[in-house]
Protein backbone atom coordinates (compact mmCIF):
# COMPACT_ATOMS: atom_id res chain seq x y z
CA UNK A 1 0.00 0.00 0.00
CA UNK A 2 1.43 3.63 -1.03
CA UNK A 3 2.27 5.80 1.98
CA UNK A 4 -0.38 7.99 1.53
CA UNK A 5 -2.84 5.31 1.50
CA UNK A 6 -1.30 4.18 4.82
CA UNK A 7 -1.66 7.37 6.66
CA UNK A 8 -5.16 7.02 5.65
CA UNK A 9 -5.78 4.88 8.78
CA UNK A 10 -2.85 5.98 10.64
CA UNK A 11 -5.07 7.13 13.40
CA UNK A 12 -6.46 3.54 13.64
CA UNK A 13 -5.75 1.73 17.59
CA UNK A 14 -2.38 -0.41 16.70
CA UNK A 15 -4.58 -3.67 16.46
CA UNK A 16 -7.00 -2.42 13.91
CA UNK A 17 -3.69 -1.14 11.71
CA UNK A 18 -2.57 -4.60 11.86
CA UNK A 19 -5.57 -5.96 10.90
CA UNK A 20 -5.91 -3.42 7.64
CA UNK A 21 -1.89 -3.91 6.68
CA UNK A 22 -3.01 -7.61 7.08
CA UNK A 23 -5.78 -7.57 4.51
CA UNK A 24 -3.43 -5.58 2.28
CA UNK A 25 -0.46 -7.73 2.63
CA UNK A 26 -2.46 -11.04 2.01
CA UNK A 27 -5.29 -10.35 -0.50
CA UNK A 28 -4.51 -9.11 -3.92
CA UNK A 29 -7.22 -5.77 -3.37
CA UNK A 30 -4.76 -3.90 -5.94
CA UNK A 31 -5.82 -6.30 -8.98
CA UNK A 32 -9.95 -5.20 -8.05
CA UNK A 33 -9.04 -1.97 -7.97
CA UNK A 34 -7.52 -2.26 -11.01
CA UNK A 35 -10.66 -3.45 -12.98
CA UNK A 36 -12.98 -0.49 -11.38
CA UNK A 37 -14.96 1.55 -14.46
CA UNK A 38 -16.80 4.70 -14.26
CA UNK A 39 -17.81 6.97 -11.35
CA UNK A 40 -19.70 5.71 -9.02
CA UNK A 41 -18.47 2.70 -7.32
CA UNK A 42 -19.89 0.48 -4.57
CA UNK A 43 -17.89 -1.91 -2.44
CA UNK A 44 -20.39 -4.77 -0.70
CA UNK A 45 -18.79 -6.35 2.64
CA UNK A 46 -16.42 -2.97 2.92
CA UNK A 47 -15.16 -3.98 6.33
CA UNK A 48 -12.15 -1.48 7.65
CA UNK A 49 -12.19 0.09 3.92
CA UNK A 50 -9.08 -0.85 2.55
CA UNK A 51 -10.43 -1.94 -0.95
CA UNK A 52 -12.03 1.40 -0.49
CA UNK A 53 -9.03 3.47 -0.02
CA UNK A 54 -6.91 1.91 -3.18
CA UNK A 55 -10.77 3.17 -5.15
CA UNK A 56 -10.66 6.22 -3.70
CA UNK A 57 -7.37 7.81 -2.58
CA UNK A 58 -6.14 7.59 -6.59
CA UNK A 59 -9.07 9.06 -8.33
CA UNK A 60 -10.59 12.05 -6.16
CA UNK A 61 -13.10 12.63 -8.78
CA UNK A 62 -14.55 9.29 -8.26
CA UNK A 63 -17.82 8.48 -5.81
CA UNK A 64 -16.47 5.58 -3.58
CA UNK A 65 -19.45 3.71 -1.59
CA UNK A 66 -19.27 1.12 1.47
CA UNK A 67 -21.82 -1.21 3.01
CA UNK A 68 -21.37 -3.42 5.47
CA UNK A 69 -23.56 -5.27 9.19
CA UNK A 70 -20.41 -5.13 10.74
CA UNK A 71 -21.28 -2.41 13.04
CA UNK A 72 -17.23 -2.78 14.63
CA UNK A 73 -15.38 -2.45 10.81
CA UNK A 74 -17.72 0.16 9.85
CA UNK A 75 -17.00 2.49 12.73
CA UNK A 76 -13.42 1.92 12.12
CA UNK A 77 -14.19 2.54 8.38
CA UNK A 78 -15.94 5.90 9.09
CA UNK A 79 -12.81 7.12 11.29
CA UNK A 80 -10.40 6.20 8.39
CA UNK A 81 -11.34 6.31 4.63
CA UNK A 82 -15.04 7.38 5.66
CA UNK A 83 -13.12 11.01 5.99
CA UNK A 84 -12.06 11.17 2.58
CA UNK A 85 -14.47 13.44 0.25
CA UNK A 86 -15.68 10.93 -2.20
CA UNK A 87 -16.15 8.18 0.26
CA UNK A 88 -19.45 7.09 2.02
CA UNK A 89 -20.21 4.40 4.39
CA UNK A 90 -23.68 2.83 5.74
CA UNK A 91 -24.42 0.09 7.47
CA UNK A 92 -26.94 -1.87 5.19
CA UNK A 93 -27.67 -4.90 3.61
CA UNK A 94 -27.13 -5.16 -0.57
CA UNK A 95 -30.83 -6.12 -0.71
CA UNK A 96 -31.81 -3.22 1.06
CA UNK A 97 -29.20 -0.58 -0.44
CA UNK A 98 -30.25 -1.66 -3.95
CA UNK A 99 -33.49 -1.37 -3.86
CA UNK A 100 -32.85 2.13 -2.41
CA UNK A 101 -29.91 2.64 -5.15
CA UNK A 102 -31.59 0.82 -8.35
CA UNK A 103 -29.36 1.25 -11.53
CA UNK A 104 -27.01 3.53 -9.58
CA UNK A 105 -23.43 2.41 -9.68
CA UNK A 106 -21.12 1.40 -12.55
CA UNK A 107 -18.54 -0.49 -10.70
CA UNK A 108 -19.76 -3.06 -8.05
CA UNK A 109 -16.75 -5.18 -5.79
CA UNK A 110 -17.74 -7.62 -3.51
CA UNK A 111 -14.35 -9.70 -2.17
CA UNK A 112 -14.50 -12.87 0.02
CA UNK A 113 -18.08 -12.44 1.07
CA UNK A 114 -19.70 -15.74 -0.98
CA UNK A 115 -17.81 -17.76 1.67
CA UNK A 116 -19.44 -16.23 4.85
CA UNK A 117 -23.01 -16.88 2.95
CA UNK A 118 -25.28 -19.88 2.63
CA UNK A 119 -25.23 -20.76 -0.95
CA UNK A 120 -28.98 -21.11 -1.11
CA UNK A 121 -28.89 -17.37 -0.80
CA UNK A 122 -26.52 -16.34 -3.26
CA UNK A 123 -28.80 -15.56 -6.10
CA UNK A 124 -30.91 -13.06 -3.92
CA UNK A 125 -27.69 -11.72 -2.97
CA UNK A 126 -26.07 -11.74 -6.12
CA UNK A 127 -29.39 -10.23 -7.78
CA UNK A 128 -29.32 -7.58 -5.49
CA UNK A 129 -25.88 -6.49 -6.93
CA UNK A 130 -27.04 -6.90 -10.57
CA UNK A 131 -30.49 -4.07 -9.62
CA UNK A 132 -27.52 -1.93 -7.86
CA UNK A 133 -25.60 -1.65 -11.31
CA UNK A 134 -26.32 0.25 -14.09
CA UNK A 135 -27.09 -1.66 -17.65
CA UNK A 136 -23.58 -2.60 -18.66
CA UNK A 137 -22.39 -1.79 -15.14
CA UNK A 138 -19.16 -4.60 -14.13
CA UNK A 139 -19.28 -6.83 -11.06
CA UNK A 140 -15.33 -7.22 -9.77
CA UNK A 141 -15.93 -10.35 -7.23
CA UNK A 142 -12.97 -12.37 -5.81
CA UNK A 143 -13.01 -15.37 -3.40
CA UNK A 144 -10.69 -18.23 -2.26
CA UNK A 145 -11.44 -21.16 -4.74
CA UNK A 146 -11.78 -24.76 -3.64
CA UNK A 147 -9.07 -25.91 -5.66
CA UNK A 148 -8.60 -29.35 -3.35
CA UNK A 149 -4.97 -27.86 -2.92
CA UNK A 150 -3.07 -26.96 0.73
CA UNK A 151 -3.70 -23.47 0.46
CA UNK A 152 -7.68 -23.43 0.07
CA UNK A 153 -7.23 -26.13 3.60
CA UNK A 154 -5.03 -23.79 4.94
CA UNK A 155 -7.07 -20.43 4.21
CA UNK A 156 -10.44 -22.69 5.53
CA UNK A 157 -8.53 -23.74 8.75
CA UNK A 158 -7.72 -19.74 9.17
CA UNK A 159 -11.12 -18.26 8.33
CA UNK A 160 -13.04 -20.82 10.88
CA UNK A 161 -10.42 -19.21 13.44
CA UNK A 162 -11.22 -15.65 12.59
CA UNK A 163 -15.36 -16.32 12.35
CA UNK A 164 -15.75 -18.45 15.72
CA UNK A 165 -13.00 -18.41 17.50
CA UNK A 166 -11.40 -14.75 17.44
CA UNK A 167 -14.37 -13.34 16.23
CA UNK A 168 -12.86 -11.04 13.82
CA UNK A 169 -15.56 -11.75 10.94
CA UNK A 170 -18.95 -12.09 10.56
CA UNK A 171 -20.91 -14.74 8.82
CA UNK A 172 -24.18 -16.14 8.48
CA UNK A 173 -23.75 -19.33 9.51
CA UNK A 174 -21.31 -20.59 6.48
CA UNK A 175 -17.76 -20.70 6.28
CA UNK A 176 -17.21 -22.68 3.30
CA UNK A 177 -15.18 -21.92 -0.36
CA UNK A 178 -16.71 -23.92 -3.37
CA UNK A 179 -14.88 -24.35 -6.80
CA UNK A 180 -14.38 -21.97 -9.59
CA UNK A 181 -16.73 -23.43 -11.55
CA UNK A 182 -19.82 -23.10 -9.15
CA UNK A 183 -19.05 -19.59 -8.58
CA UNK A 184 -19.10 -18.86 -12.54
CA UNK A 185 -22.37 -20.45 -12.37
CA UNK A 186 -23.90 -18.72 -9.91
CA UNK A 187 -23.13 -15.52 -11.06
CA UNK A 188 -24.28 -16.25 -14.70
CA UNK A 189 -27.12 -17.33 -12.86
CA UNK A 190 -27.91 -13.95 -11.91
CA UNK A 191 -28.18 -11.92 -15.09
CA UNK A 192 -24.30 -11.85 -15.76
CA UNK A 193 -21.81 -12.05 -18.82
CA UNK A 194 -19.06 -13.49 -16.96
CA UNK A 195 -15.83 -11.77 -19.00
CA UNK A 196 -12.54 -13.01 -17.07
CA UNK A 197 -11.47 -15.55 -13.94
CA UNK A 198 -8.22 -15.71 -13.41
CA UNK A 199 -5.98 -17.18 -10.33
CA UNK A 200 -4.28 -14.69 -8.22
CA UNK A 201 -2.97 -17.45 -6.07
CA UNK A 202 0.42 -17.38 -6.84
CA UNK A 203 2.70 -15.28 -4.59
CA UNK A 204 -0.08 -15.72 -1.58
CA UNK A 205 -0.90 -18.55 0.72
CA UNK A 206 -4.68 -18.70 -0.26
CA UNK A 207 -6.13 -19.41 -3.46
CA UNK A 208 -7.54 -16.21 -4.40
CA UNK A 209 -9.90 -16.09 -8.02
CA UNK A 210 -10.76 -13.08 -9.53
CA UNK A 211 -13.69 -12.95 -11.70
CA UNK A 212 -15.45 -10.05 -13.37
CA UNK A 213 -18.73 -9.99 -15.48
CA UNK A 214 -20.93 -7.90 -17.45
CA UNK A 215 -24.76 -6.98 -15.86
CA UNK A 216 -27.23 -7.84 -18.66
CA UNK A 217 -29.58 -5.87 -19.89
CA UNK A 218 -32.38 -8.31 -19.50
CA UNK A 219 -31.31 -11.01 -16.69
CA UNK A 220 -33.21 -13.93 -17.28
CA UNK A 221 -35.65 -14.59 -14.38
CA UNK A 222 -34.61 -17.44 -12.41
CA UNK A 223 -36.73 -20.78 -12.53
Amino acid sequence: MAPATTAIFATLPPRERWFVRARLATAPLAELAARAVGHELLEVGCGHGALLALLAAARPQRQVTGIDLDSRKLAWAERSVGRLGNVRVHAATIEAFAAQHPAAFDTVFVADVLYLIEPGVWHGFLSAIHRALRPGGRLVLKEAEDDGSWRARKTLWQERLMVHLLRRTRSSGAVAFVPRATLVAAVADAGFTVDETVSLARGYTTPHVLLTATADTAPAARA
